[in-house]
C-alpha cells in the first residue's frame, strides 16, 4: 500500500484496527530502509567436512564426546562462522570415502576438507596400492571442488610386517607430497602408548583421551581456517 493512499488506509483500518495498520506500516518503512553495513542477515557458515572412520565417529561414546564434536566447539569460541559436518562412518575404509566423497561435496560445499581414512584398510591388510589410490581420489576430489585439505594419517602395528607397516605410513606422505596439501601422520600419536586411553578393545579412545586428540590436530588445522 502506497503512503499516499489515504482511501486504502481507511479500508485497512477498519478491517484490522489501528493498532494492526500502525504495526503494518511500520514493518513496511523498515522494508524501505536501505540495508546496513554490518545488517542481521548472517553470513553463510564456512563448512569443515570430516571424512574418517570410527576413530572421528566418537565410537563407544556419546557422539558429543568425540574429537569432531569437541572441535565443532572449539570452532565455535574461536572461529565465528565455521561449522563442522561430521561425515566419519564406523568400518570405513579409504574405498568407502573414494566412493561417497563426491555427494559430500556437493552436499556441504566444505571450505577445508578433514580426511582421516585408512586404519580400517591396514587392520584388514588390503594392497598398499589401492589404499593410496583411494586416498590420492579424495585429496584430488576435494582439491577440485575448491576445498583446502588437511590428511591424517595412521600407523599400523608392527605384527603386520615391516614392509607392510612402513609402506603404509608411506602411502599418506606419498598422497599429500603429491598435492601439496598438509599431513598429520599419526592421528593417536599423544595416546598411542597409553593403555588406559584405549576402551576394552584396545583400539578406540576413551572420552578422556579425545581432548588430546583434538589438541593434536588443532596445530596442523588452524591454518586453513584463516
Amino acid at each position: 500500500m502506497r503512503a499516499g493512499d489515504a482511501a486504502g488506509r481507511t479500508r485497512v483500518s477498519r478491517l484490522l484496527g489501528w493498532g494492526a495498520l500502525a504495526l503494518f506500516l511500520s514493518l513496511g518503512a523498515q522494508a524501505a530502509q536501505p540495508a546496513r553495513k554490518g545488517s542481521e542477515a548472517a553470513a553463510p557458515a564456512r563448512t569443515l567436512l570430516v571424512m574418517g572412520d570410527s576413530l572421528s565417529a566418537a565410537y563407544g561414546l556419546s557422539a558429543q564426546q568425540g574429537w569432531v564434536a569437541l572441535l565443532g566447539e572449539q570452532l565455535a569460541r574461536s572461529h565465528p562462522g565455521w561449522r563442522v559436518v561430521n561425515a566419519s562412518i564406523s568400518g570405513e575404509t579409504t574405498a568407502g570415502g573414494a566412493a561417497r566423497i563426491a555427494g559430500e561435496l556437493a552436499r556441504t560445499e566444505p571450505a577445508v576438507v578433514l580426511i582421516a581414512l585408512g586404519a580400517n584398510d591396514g587392520l584388514r591388510g588390503l594392497p598398499l596400492k589401492q589404499t593410496r589410490q583411494n586416498l590420492d581420489r579424495m585429496v584430488r576430489a576435494a582439491k577440485e571442488a575448491g576445498a583446502r585439505v588437511l590428511l591424517v594419517g595412521m600407523r599400523m602395528p608392527p605384527n603386520l610386517g615391516k614392509s607392510y607397516t612402513e609402506g603404509f605410513a608411506q602411502n599418506f606422505r606419498t598422497v599429500a607430497e603429491a598435492h601439496g596439501v598438509p599431513l598429520l601422520p599419526f592421528l593417536l600419536q599423544p595416546i598411542a602408548l597409553d593403555r588406559s586411553a584405549f576402551q576394552d578393545d584396545n583400539l578406540h579412545p576413551v572420552a578422556s583421551a579425545q581432548p588430546r586428540l583434538l589438541e593434536h590436530v588443532w596445530p596442523a588445522l588452524a591454518p586453513l581456517l584463516k
